[in-house]
């Protein structure tokens, strides 16, 4: 296809989306599928063959856009956090992201080995391919605004944001277990190194370099009146920056990008006016269905000084909240230009070679199965109500990230039949996730937002009749 044409399809695909993009939020449909099917419709499958990529010769570049888009999504996650480290509210994303990624990893490795004929390396990679949930394609289920403290939410942030880095030493184990990466006797480097060190040293760098990047601007707006309007450099400068002294030390660079997010929400929330989990002035909207909330009005932050940059910039009670708001409101852009790259990209590559039959059985097994036993054994102690439990169980999004894992598997030397199996299997599952997930979210979101919303006029009404 000659290039001019892809400057009209492009054109043609985002001025029909966006045109449409109120009558999508009112259907059980979301964008992905439809960048989904816009893969498909370019691809050699059924399509035009515009998109024609074979994913283990291109697994060099397919690792290198899926690790753009992971590390802007996790720290647009991270930044979505706005509660205190030692809140409770992290409980269930670390048990999400811990104990429920260990199962899933281990059931899946267990079906690769006991009914895929796979040897034990390749079964727990693929295991630890498949198990961390997406927070490319999950943010329709994540945090809304800065003080949504719901517990689904919340949750699934946090997982998405966590377990893309979680998932690291399982696929350093799986390579280690297929005789490609150095485990150390009795596995002491692979615990040492690529579990503990790795995953403590990411949080810890991402956290430092965050919280000093998030003093030292505010310290310039408010004492100096320098680096205004410069929001979007300083996302793309920490996201680069720590993500790339956690590779350089050997940490995982997925967790430091995501704790640099959380330290930029953390150093914000400490110096808003107002409560420390709640933003000055921010409040719960009424809005019309399908109206979206600004980022100006997520963070009660004055459009007109929002467009100027100034005095909000450098306001002593405004500089912290709009420093958050820019950067989230950027990222959050650049978020959504990968997802629609990706999801075209991997449409495009939908083939019969890169769809398994395989996933007649396995991805039931994983979303219906594996996942649902995951959570409620991971949340069983946790006061949750089993609504909440039902639909933490049931949204265990696969997208972007396990095409990162995977490719970077085949790139460490994963043979050429294991690495076509899990490909296709991957895919495969990543196909089916986005189109099950994606047509059930609006109204079972929808649902459990009315619900949410009654109970708390019930709260409210009783308190009134109270006197309180």
């Amino acid at each position: 296809m000659r290039f001019e044409l892809w400057y009209l399809i492009v054109g043609l695909v985002l001025t029909a989306i966006a045109l449409g993009d109120s009558t999508l939020r009112r259907l059980p449909l979301t964008q992905t599928i439809l960048f989904l099917l816009v893969g498909l419709l370019l691809g050699p499958w059924i399509g035009l063959g515009a998109i024609d990529i074979e994913p283990l010769e291109w697994s060099h570049l397919l690792e290198r856009l899926a690790e753009v888009g992971v590390i802007v999504s996790l720290f647009g996650a991270g930044m979505k956090f706005r509660s205190p480290l030692w809140s409770r509210d992290w409980i269930l994303p670390l048990g999400l992201a811990s104990l429920a990624m260990v199962m899933t990893v281990a059931g899946i490795a267990a079906m690769g080995y006991f009914f895929l004929g796979l040897p034990i390396g390749p079964a727990v990679l693929l295991g630890a391919v498949l198990a961390p949930t997406d927070p490319v394609l999950a943010s329709e289920v994540q945090i809304e605004h800065a003080a949504d403290r719901d517990r689904v939410r919340l949750g699934l942030t946090g997982e998405a944001g966590l377990n893309d880095g979680t998932a690291f030493p399982f696929v350093m184990l799986g390579l280690g277990l297929t005789g490609l990466h150095e485990l150390g006797a009795y596995g002491w480097k692979w615990f040492t190194i690529d579990l503990v060190w790795m995953i403590a040293g990411g949080l810890a760098i991402g956290g430092i370099l965050g919280t000093l990047v998030g003093h030292l601007i505010l310290y310039l707006r408010r004492h100096r009146q320098e680096s205004v309007g410069t929001d979007d450099y300083l996302a793309l400068g920490l996201l680069a920056l720590s993500y790339g002294v956690a590779l350089e030390l050997h940490t995982y660079g997925f967790l430091a990008a995501f704790a640099a997010g959380v330290a930029i929400r953390r150093v914000e929330a400490r110096d808003a006016i107002g409560t420390p989990n709640e933003p000055p002035g921010e409040a719960n909207v009424h809005r019309a269905e399908g109206e979206e909330t600004s980022a100006d009005e997520k963070m009660h932050i004055d459009p007109a000084a929002a467009r100027t940059g100034q005095p909000a910039a450098t306001d002593p009670e405004q500089a912290a909240p709009f420093m958050a708001t820019m950067m989230l409101s950027f990222v959050e852009k650049l978020e959504r230009a990968a997802e629609v790259a990706l999801v075209i990209l991997l449409g495009g590559m939908l083939t019969r070679t890169t769809l398994s039959w395989h996933g007649l059985w396995f991805i039931p097994a994983v979303l219906l199965v594996l996942r649902p036993l995951a959570v409620y054994v991971t949340t069983s102690r946790m006061p949750m109500r089993p609504s909440q439990r039902r639909l933490i169980a049931w949204f265990g999004i696969r997208g972007i990230g396990s095409i990162y894992y995977l490719m970077y598997g085949i790139n460490h030397g994963l043979s050429p039949d294991h690495a076509t199996l899990l490909t296709a299997i991957v895919f495969t599952t990543i196909a089916v996730s986005i189109t099950v997930h994606g047509i059930s979210v609006t109204p079972l979101m929808t649902r459990y937002d009315d619900r949410r919303q009654r109970r708390a006029d019930a709260r409210s009404k009783a308190a009134e009749e109270r006197g309180v």
